[in-house]
């Protein structure tokens, strides 16, 4: 019976003819099972998270996002099956066609089935684990009922307890980090997070349990494969070196050692191949130690008269059959003893180790570390000749894969590359001219990145000509041409040339390149151009880091209480909120006397108008000087980011500011107008209002700016020099108020009061007297489904669907705009008095 099109409901939904989404195509990567989330703008901002398995992508929708809550079980709708070449896919989807909206790639990587996948999928319970630019570590999704068919069923994605888990009240991986990674580079296995995601969280020092083992360790079976924790290559040391130890980074091959229940014991490259009938000896010496099952993790080299590793006797040793010369240097202990270490911090996997190896039989070494500043220790290895020196957090956990936990600091620049071809040799010289090597693009494509000819002597020139010959092939295999395509001789790319260079050129070659091995430990495939990472805080220019949604150490108590029980909003919501929004917030509140709206029992509690407070009872949030108002208690304002977090964990909701900054308080900076609609006016009145409002502003020489108010209506604002005392600017506000009534009395009203304002708008200009205040841009409102005030232009007021259009639960389909409305704001501010003689206004200073 064939099988039945997975792309058959994908392709029924859509006009290919319309619509930029790839009809179908897309290839896997070798050996790998790809993933992507894709961050897309329908009717509802949601995340696509889709997985490659059974020759598509599985996908389903999830309207939050993925969380690293492992109490977090987020509804994910099961949708129709998406070709692999929707990896690639960031665009927009044109009005009218099936999910028509903004769609960007929020994360890519690859996945790993724990279990069958296949299995899991049609049962309706799939684990795996990511290994993603932000999504890391171990998760499952969940049918939640049924049997699965056709239709859109319902399942949950759960983040499971391991390194990478965080409380909700600590981390949002949506909120931190939201934009785009179309642009990274996509590599074979598994990916490093770019600088200012988190890795596993630092743990603290944790103490022996009963079982003599670190309080972190978990009982657990000795697990028959272990794909080791991989370096990530950086430009320079990190900044806090206290939190780091560094190790010789061993010109050799990376080896790990299982030990089973009756102590036998295998040895298995990083890539999962035996070696352990070509190191008898090793095996040998270990087993002589009579260790506990388990697993060491190490790297074996060749040492030279000077003590120093050399790789070409390595080689040489394996080319030889005689082993006997090779040591094994151990530096890590990921299982041991019916235990599961790799939620260990390092230091006390470390310990451990060097406790095991204290009487080791020759051949096995304990990987000591230095003793320095990192600078001066690269600079001591690089100038005895090593290749560079290994870095690891101190309080790292070890997972199998790449982790910037870890890092490599090199002497040189130093990389394997493909051999795609070589070159005859002139003159004297034999065996072969020259290698042309090549690396790997973000498509899987080898890409030709030069000619290699120095390193060689006669016996590894004539050596090399014999490894190379069987390997011919008749067509390139670079993607690109090469200089020597017409003398070259092409093999088919499956060995690797370990290669030193200066630095790349601009046309992806090397310069200046020395071989200086070959190697077989690493798939050809796996070779892609190394990049470095910057290190925050290495180097002159440091690279700036996504600011984070709250502290590390920020704590929000009571985080689960529900603020509004009309949406299930809770308080770190909330707090959260505020630390996102902070960067945009601060300019409308900074230096200005503030109030808060505080809920301590949600906002269908009581809720508390707050002017002053004692000192120091919010971090972040201060005093203003008394002297300015003597009269007057002390006012308060947030004084920065901390201010707004401190301020929400007392449960303040809204922030209201004053229209004067504290530097000259007499005299207000700004107008500000609240179109307030009384009963039955319609949404669409509101909007001609403001537009009609803007108009007369506009003719009055003045520059207004639009923002909604979380509520039932929209503000204008307008910026001032600050020439006029508070009184003056509230007089001229309403006389342009009065004056919108007698144009067009049928729409506008200028006195208060329920009775005045029935099918007609008052425009609130009582916000503009001395300590009036006016919710801020970017303020949650303490109201049902906690509307949100949110700078717009002006020509997108007509698509305004209410003045609480954006809410708390959909905020982040605006942020990515961020304040661009008003980026003219700070220059915009006019003197009102041109203004003032326009409308017939005679500006009277009245003293306070």
């Amino acid at each position: 019976m064939a099988r039945a099109n997975p792309l058959k409901r994908y392709k029924e939904k859509r006009n290919f003819g319309v619509t930029p989404e790839p009809e179908e195509g897309g290839a896997s990567a070798p050996g790998v099972l790809q993933f992507v989330v894709q961050k897309h703008w329908a009717t509802r901002l949601h995340y696509d998270f889709r997985i490659e398995l059974d020759g598509a992508m599985k996908s389903w929708a999830v309207p939050k996002g993925p969380s690293y809550d492992t109490h977090d079980k987020r509804m994910a709708v099961h949708v129709e099956d998406h070709p692999i070449s929707y990896n690639q896919f960031e665009g927009e989807i044109p009005p009218r066609q099936y999910g028509a909206g903004k769609v960007i790639i929020w994360d890519k990587g690859s996945w790993t089935p724990i279990g069958d996948p296949l299995k899991g999928y049609r049962a309706g319970r799939l684990k795996f684990e990511l290994h993603g630019y932000k999504l890391r570590g171990k998760w499952t999704l969940v049918r939640m009922h049924g049997k699965a068919d056709d239709k859109q069923d319902a399942w949950l994605l759960i983040k499971e307890h391991d390194g990478y888990a965080r409380p909700a009240a600590e981390f949002s991986v949506v909120d931190q980090f939201p934009d785009s990674v179309a642009q990274m580079p996509m590599p074979a296995a598994a990916v490093s997070a770019p600088a200012g995601v988190p890795a596993a969280p630092a743990r603290k020092r944790g103490k022996a349990s009963a079982s003599g083992m670190p309080a972190d360790a978990v009982k657990a079976a000795t697990p028959a494969k272990l794909s080791p924790l991989l370096a990530t290559l950086v430009d320079g040391p990190p900044p806090d070196p206290e939190n780091w130890l560094y190790e010789i980074k061993f010109d050799g091959y990376r080896l790990l050692a299982r030990i089973d229940a009756k102590g036998g014991v295998q040895l298995f490259t990083r890539n999962g191949h035996d070696w352990s009938g070509r190191m008898p000896h090793l095996v040998r010496a270990i087993e002589r130690m009579k260790l506990a099952p388990g697993w060491l993790d190490g790297e074996i080299v060749v040492l030279n008269e000077s003590g120093g590793t050399d790789f070409q006797a390595l080689q040489n040793a394996f080319d030889s059959d005689n082993t006997r010369d090779i040591v094994y240097f151990l530096f890590d202990l990921p299982y041991y003893g019916g235990f599961d270490l790799t939620g260990v911090p390092l230091m006390e996997r470390r310990g451990l180790l060097q406790a095991l190896l204290a009487k080791a039989p020759p051949g096995i070494r304990f990987s000591e570390i230095f003793d320095a500043p990192p600078e001066d220790i690269v600079a001591s290895a690089c100038k005895i000749g090593l290749e560079g020196v290994i870095g690891k957090r101190k309080n790292s956990t070890y997972a199998s894969r790449r982790s910037p936990d870890w890092i490599k600091l090199k002497c040189s620049q130093r990389q394997e590359f493909v051999i795609g071809g070589y070159t005859d040799p002139k003159g004297s010289r034999v065996g072969i001219g020259a290698l042309l090597i090549g690396v790997h693009d973000d498509k899987g494509d080898l890409v030709y990145a030069g000619a290699v000819g120095a390193g060689f002597n006669g016996r590894t020139l004539a050596h090399m000509l014999e490894r190379l010959k069987p390997l011919g092939i008749d067509r390139r295999p670079f993607k690109n041409p090469t200089e020597n395509d017409r003398r070259a001789h092409w093999v088919k790319p499956v060995l690797l040339a370990e290669v030193t260079f200066s630095e790349w050129t601009k046309d992806g070659h090397v310069r200046h390149p020395v071989f200086h091995s070959v190697r077989s430990d690493k798939p050809a495939r796996a070779i892609l151009r190394e990049k470095p990472v910057h290190q925050a805080g290495a180097g002159r220019t440091p690279e700036p880091e996504p600011a984070a949604t709250m502290p590390a150490n920020f704590k929000v108590s009571h985080a689960d209480r529900v603020v509004d029980p009309s949406t299930g909003i809770t308080k770190v919501e909330v707090v959260r909120f505020y630390g996102l929004v902070a960067p945009l917030m601060m300019p409308h509140l900074k230096g200005r006397p503030v109030s808060f709206v505080r809920a301590p029992q949600g906002i269908k509690g009581q809720l508390f108008f707050q002017k002053h407070l004692e000192l120091g009872q919010m971090a972040g949030v201060r005093q203003l000087d008394a002297a300015l108002w003597p009269e007057h208690p002390e006012l308060i304002e947030v004084a920065g980011p901390l201010g707004l977090l401190s301020a929400a964990q007392m449960n303040v909701i809204e922030f209201h500011a004053w229209n004067g900054v504290k530097t000259l308080i007499g005299k207000p900076d700004r107008m500000t107008f609240d179109l307030d609609p009384g009963e039955g006016v319609g949404w669409p009145v509101v909007l001609q209002a403001a537009e009609l409002m803007r108009v007369v502003l506009d003719e009055l020489g003045l520059a207004p700016f639009c923002k909604t108010s979380g509520g039932k209506g929209l503000h204008v604002v307008v910026p001032l020099r600050r020439q006029y005392d508070w009184d003056t600017i509230k007089d001229f506000s309403q006389a342009i108020v009065r004056h919108m009534a007698r144009i067009l009395p049928q729409m506008f009203v200028a006195k208060s009061g329920p009775g005045n304002r029935v099918g007609r708008i008052f425009i609130d200009y009582l916000r503009n007297g001395f300590g009036a205040t006016t919710i801020c841009a970017w303020s949650v409102r303490a109201r049902p489904g906690m509307g949100v005030s949110v700078p717009v232009e002006w020509q997108e007021v007509p698509t305004l669907t209410s003045g609480a259009q954006w809410t708390l639960r959909n905020i982040h389909a605006r942020l990515d705009r961020g304040n661009d409305p008003w980026a003219a704001y700070a220059k915009a501010a006019k003197s009102p008095g041109a203004a003032m003689k326009l409308l017939g206004f005679e500006a009277g200073v009245r003293k306070r």
